[in-house]
């Protein structure tokens, strides 16, 4: 090996991995996927191995790619680790805070938290990704996720707010106004209800409880869709009846759009919290923004 690796070399080839697409990698680095591919192909020549399958539809590693993976990972973690905690000196944090949660939860903190928060610290910025499945932050690059507290990981740090929340049924009150009462969610076999597809591709089956007594339904319904933001505006449409979190529908309750039923089957629960791995530095930029988090919610 004649010529000495750049850190940028590495640095892609884990991105490459770590979301097995060139496109994604090369949105992370800002670079172009043409010119990725061409620093991989760059460090596969000098290290004379290849480290990468490719297809025109997917990359993934060879077995050595895999290896080398698995030693560089936790190095380039321990060296961003080492960064932050130099970065935690300046008087005022900069860099990127990279949170993963639901697009619901993203809606919520645009309202106040992030406002406040890009204003007290100009030099970060926030890169919310929003999706549905539940994914390993450490693995995937982020700082912190936010998800209900019983979906979190045991191991991870954990920063409650909010406070105690519930999922809802919720409906039009056109719906409601012409369709037969709902009392006990029995009573919603005989309904449309908008039904949700779980990141896993399995369909959701709504929980309710009352005095210790919990009931299951498999609902039936017209609709199935696998997006919170979708299933409210369906149910505001009249389609049916949609079950979410109360944060969800907060907006389209106040403005009269929609309804709840069966609020005593609808008992509170452990909200949502953001949460990180334990083991680990916390950047400057991600204890500024759970001090934010905290003194707006």
């Amino acid at each position: 090996m004649n010529e000495r690796i750049s850190f940028t070399e590495l640095t892609a080839f884990v991105a490459v991995v770590r979301h097995q697409s060139f496109r994604k990698a090369a949105d992370e680095m800002g670079l172009s996927p043409s010119s990725l591919s061409h620093i991989m192909r760059s460090l596969e020549g000098r290290l004379g191995l290849r480290l990468l399958n490719r297809t025109t539809r997917s990359v993934a590693a060879t077995e050595a790619g895999q290896r080398l993976h698995e030693r560089l990972r936790p190095l380039l973690q321990d060296l961003n680790s080492a960064m932050d905690e130099v970065d935690d000196f300046k008087q005022s944090p900069s860099g990127t805070v990279r949170i993963n949660m639901s697009a619901v939860v993203a809606s919520m903190l645009l309202e106040k938290v992030v406002p406040t928060f890009l204003s007290l610290y100009p030099e970060i910025s926030v890169d919310f990704v929003c999706e549905g499945r539940l994914v390993d932050i450490v693995a995937e690059g982020f700082d912190a996720g936010v998800r209900f507290r019983e979906s979190v990981p045991q191991d991870m740090i954990v920063v409650p707010f909010g406070g105690l929340t519930r999922f809802v049924a919720v409906a039009a009150p056109e719906y409601l106004k012409n369709a037969k009462p709902i009392q006990t969610p029995d009573d919603l076999s005989r309904h449309r209800c908008i039904r949700h597809r779980m990141p896993s591709g399995r369909l959701y089956r709504w929980e309710f409880q009352r005095r210790g007594e919990e009931i299951v339904v498999d609902v039936p319904g017209p609709i199935t869709l696998d997006n919170i933001a979708m299933m409210i505006e369906a149910a505001e449409a009249g389609i049916g009846v949609a079950y979410i979190p109360f944060e969800a529908a907060r907006k389209g309750l106040s403005a009269k759009r929609l309804e709840t039923i069966l609020d005593d089957w609808c008992p509170e629960i452990e909200g949502l919290c953001l949460y990180y791995p334990g083991h680990r530095h916390v950047p400057a930029g991600l204890k500024a923004f759970i001090e934010v988090l905290r003194q707006h919610t």
